[in-house]
């Protein structure tokens, strides 16, 4: 069988010799082939190549998008957060000047569990808790215009059950306030915000004292105020140390006035070295100024 070929004339140039070149057909029919399978090989990669790319870019837009909406929650976190307090102050502020003008009753105030348990492990009743609650809210109340001395001088603190050296009244730190109790400028984000107690300055890991006697609730990093400690005093009084830079007590641990608790440091959010000291009454928060002695 006589084989079938194609001829391929090449002209060099004008002047140049004509090339003739023949090639068997199952050849050229080989080219053509791998051709169109190169050419659908290298498209396949191409438009692969361009899904993949538009895949980074929509999962860039999420991830910036998700970015977008955790701040915005982290935000809207902070504002609740910031709202609650407020709210929980003017409850306290109102129930307190309900209670001075005879508008309204008192009522029941919430303990804490540590308070609750000493109260079972003591065997007391309910009653006395209550009363001695109460008795601690008349205690409270005066604190607004007068000093730890005058109460005693005026006869608010002759109940044998409330113990004196309960109450925070003792500086946990010695050092300038920078920052007090109530709505101030934050020096993070530069917008309004409520501040829950005071912010004491002194150098770094200067001691911390408890500025009363109290069992210790929790002693942990605990978010925005770092390293934290919070002893519970009793009659529904808590006092809350922030961004220690060590802690020197345990959960359930007794401690005195004036006993060292923790170190001065700048854990969790702040600007520099300082004491975040706040006072809660029934998980409230008060000024401290209102405790604290001079």
């Amino acid at each position: 069988m006589e084989r079938k070929f194609y001829t391929f004339l090449v002209f060099p140039g004008a002047h140049g010799r004509v090339h003739k070149v023949r090639m068997p057909f199952y050849i050229v029919h080989m080219i053509l082939a791998f051709s169109v399978v190169g050419i659908m090989t290298v498209a396949a990669l191409a438009s692969s190549y361009a899904r993949m790319l538009l895949k980074v870019s929509n999962y860039n837009n999420l991830r910036t998008e998700r970015e977008a909406l955790k701040t915005q929650y982290r935000t809207l976190e902070t504002v609740v957060t910031q709202t609650n307090a407020k709210l929980g102050s003017l409850q306290s502020l109102a129930a307190e000047v309900a209670l001075t003008y005879g508008f309204g009753e008192p009522h029941r105030p919430r303990l804490s569990q540590a308070v609750l348990t000493l109260a079972t492990q003591s065997n007391s009743s309910v009653e006395s808790s209550y009363n001695a609650s109460l008795y601690a809210f008349t205690l409270m109340k005066a604190a607004a215009s007068h000093s730890p001395t005058d109460w005693i001088a005026q006869g608010l603190v002759s109940d044998p059950r409330l113990d004196r050296t309960s109450l925070p009244s003792a500086w946990p730190v010695h050092g300038q306030i920078t920052a007090g109790f109530g709505q101030r400028m934050d020096p993070l984000s530069g917008e309004g915000a409520f501040h829950a107690g005071l912010d004491i300055s002194a150098p770094y890991d200067t001691r911390v004292e408890a500025s009363g006697d109290g069992i210790v609730f929790s002693a942990s990093p605990d978010s925005d105020y770092g390293n934290a400690i919070l002893i519970d005093h009793g009659y529904g009084l808590t006092t809350k140390y922030g961004h220690l830079s060590k802690i020197f007590v345990v959960v359930g641990q007794e401690v005195k006035r004036g006993q060292i608790i923790g170190a001065v440091g700048m854990t969790g959010r702040t600007t520099g070295p300082h004491l975040h000291y706040e006072v809660h009454v029934n998980e409230t928060p008060v000024n401290p100024a209102r405790y604290l002695r001079g």
